[in-house]
């Protein structure tokens, strides 16, 4: 029994190292990153997440993850038990992570300003495709359970950031949850990589080439994890040929941690408070 306690301490110290190790070789890539582009991804389907994984980790690019618990191909949701490993495991590669909002809450427009709320419809969760009132402190709580569920499952703290579902925001969203600790996270026009485009109008190799001759240092990109609607899957056969042609033009990969929008942010974030339990928003008609 000592022994087998013995085994687990070191397999536990051991997990731990290689996420430090992780952290400053990520340290050391962005410090030697001049022209840096931010790749990030949204969760998805998660079908083509771990053909994802093998190229980031083949060309050694670290990239910052916004998760939402979404319907997945197999398996429970993105931030189920079934994808623990997979959350793990990229946490050890050295990648980032934020919020998407748990249920993958769209807003769709504020309240009158007295009522200090927002019209929103989840595309996921208990209330999926349902017309709902949020107050502000409900849509922060949203954000915050997909945080906590991160930590749980990668082992180490997330960014103080998040993205709000398709990109959808309002000034009142955005206060809100900069008040929560939380900075909103947008993308370029240039970095609107097209991975939700059908594909019978967008083939990858047009968006290959698109992305090649448009996206410029400091752009900020968006994928996904899988796509349902698309028929020719953007990842990993746009992915791999972007990283290498980016590459040759010179540019280089960083996560958002040391992106000059937010890292002052992130430095000087406070930890949201934990929350025991999601409230039910309202319906509406």
């Amino acid at each position: 029994m000592h022994r087998v306690n013995k085994l687990m301490r070191w397999g536990l110290l051991t997990v731990a190292s290689l996420a430090v190790f992780g952290q400053s070789v990520q340290a050391e890539s962005a410090s030697a990153c001049s022209k840096p582009v931010y790749l990030t991804f949204d969760t998805g389907h998660m079908g083509v997440a771990p053909l994802i994984a093998d190229v980031l980790n083949k060309h050694q690019v670290q990239v910052t993850f916004f998760a939402a618990n979404e319907a997945t191909q197999a398996g429970d949701g993105s931030l189920g038990q079934h994808w623990a490993a997979w959350w793990k495991a990229r946490a050890v590669e050295g990648h980032e992570f934020a919020s998407h909002t748990m249920d993958h809450v769209y807003w769709r427009g504020d309240l009158p300003e007295q009522a200090m709320g927002f019209r929103v419809r989840p595309s996921a969760g208990p209330h999926k495709g349902q017309d709902l009132v949020m107050q502000g402190q409900q849509y922060c709580q949203q954000i915050d359970a997909a945080a906590h569920r991160l930590e749980e499952l990668t082992g180490r703290a997330v960014l103080p950031l998040f993205r709000a579902p398709g990109g959808k925001t309002s000034p009142a969203l955005l206060r809100t949850a900069l008040a929560c600790g939380y900075a909103h996270v947008a993308w370029s026009d240039a970095g609107f990589l097209g991975d939700e485009l059908p594909s019978e109008r967008y083939s990858n190799a047009m968006l290959l080439q698109q992305s090649l001759r448009k996206i410029q240092p400091g752009d900020i990109l968006v994928a996904h994890l899988g796509i349902w609607s698309r028929r020719e899957a953007w990842a990993p056969a746009v992915l791999e040929p972007l990283i290498v042609g980016l590459k040759k033009r010179g540019l280089c990969f960083a996560t958002l941690r040391t992106h000059p929008a937010f890292r002052n942010h992130i430095a000087q974030a406070k930890r949201p408070p934990g929350l025991a339990k999601l409230p039910a928003p309202t319906g509406t008609q």
